[in-house]
């Protein structure tokens, strides 16, 4: 396995995210003693009795949660943001064929749990936020006190995901350059700064360092016989057990992700009685049009439904 790391200074004086850098290693996943450093924003007290993870999808990194971090600070939680490998200030591999849906799931696992040790966890998880995160509550709910899902599903293949999706996948494959920063404005409903579009480039100074950002697209399970169809097969039949709060706040403006959260209401009990919420004015990239809000609900949640 080749790695890159984009460079530091792509990072220095970036758009309202003054959060310092913090790292753990986690094992490659290719059968070597090899090891990736993975970013984490981690910001709060480290003893707080909340603990937030937001987790971000394709092709953002944590950049994407930068308004709603110190929401949650403010509140006396602690608030971590990491970056998926292949993505912000995460190592990148290459080639693309090194990116699977199980490995992403197994480094995300190791990040939260076995590196930062992390409990009691409320979930924020949007697009593959979701496809990653919602693996984690399936496989070990014990680690989880909430869920918030925002414009996100676990997908098994056995339903048509949709022509606006595959719209989407058969662009990103197509594409000579993959245009991260038009990506991201393309697919909000508010207008971006330059400075806010070059951040979300920031992390990938030439094509070699989007392999992960390439490949995640593929990924999605879009056929029964997908690789990542059984094993989310699997953790839908733990989320049918899941009761414990959990709560849907989708954009009203997202094509890709649009009726979702109706399934995953009627299918997780921990999502009867909540007031589950469809944040107006909010694309795809909700958390840049309506992140306060999406920041509201989640500490509402947390509020109502003391550990």
């Amino acid at each position: 396995m080749q790695v890159l790391r984009t460079p530091d200074e792509r990072f220095v004086d970036l758009a309202g995210f003054p959060f310092d850098p913090h790292y753990v290693d986690v094992e490659a996943g290719d059968g070597s003693a090899d090891t990736l450093r993975v970013h984490v924003v981690d910001e709060g007290p480290r003893d707080a009795a909340e603990t937030v993870v937001m987790v971000h999808g394709e092709p953002s990194w944590s950049y994407l949660y930068r308004t709603m971090i110190p929401r949650f600070v403010d509140a006396g939680h602690r608030a971590v943001a990491p970056d998926l490998v292949g993505f912000g200030r995460s190592d990148k591999p290459t080639p693309r064929t090194e990116y699977t849906y199980q490995r992403h799931v197994d480094w995300l696992r190791e990040t939260l749990f076995d590196r930062l040790e992390l409990d009691g966890i409320t979930l924020v998880c949007q697009d593959w936020g979701g496809l990653l995160g919602l693996r984690l509550v399936a496989e070990h709910p014990e680690r989880f006190r909430r869920v918030v899902a925002a414009n996100t599903f676990l997908p098994t293949g056995d339903r048509d995901p949709g022509e606006a999706f595959l719209r989407w996948r058969a662009f990103s494959q197509n594409v000579p350059e993959l245009p991260v920063g038009w990506i991201v404005q393309g697919a909000t409903t508010t207008e971006l700064s330059d400075d806010v579009v070059a951040a979300y480039e920031a992390p990938f100074p030439d094509e070699s360092y989007k392999e992960g950002a390439r490949q995640f697209p593929v990924l999605v399970p879009a056929a029964p016989d997908d690789p990542a169809a059984d094993a989310n097969r699997r953790a839908w039949e733990s989320l049918e057990r899941f009761d414990k709060p959990f709560l849907c706040a989708f954009g009203d403006s997202d094509p890709v992700t649009s009726g979702a959260d109706r399934y995953l209401i009627e299918r997780i009990p921990g999502a009867a009685g909540q007031p589950h919420t469809t944040l107006v004015g909010g694309g795809h990239f909700l958390q840049e049009d309506v992140g306060d809000e999406l920041a509201a609900a989640t500490l509402d949640l947390i509020a109502r439904t003391p550990a």
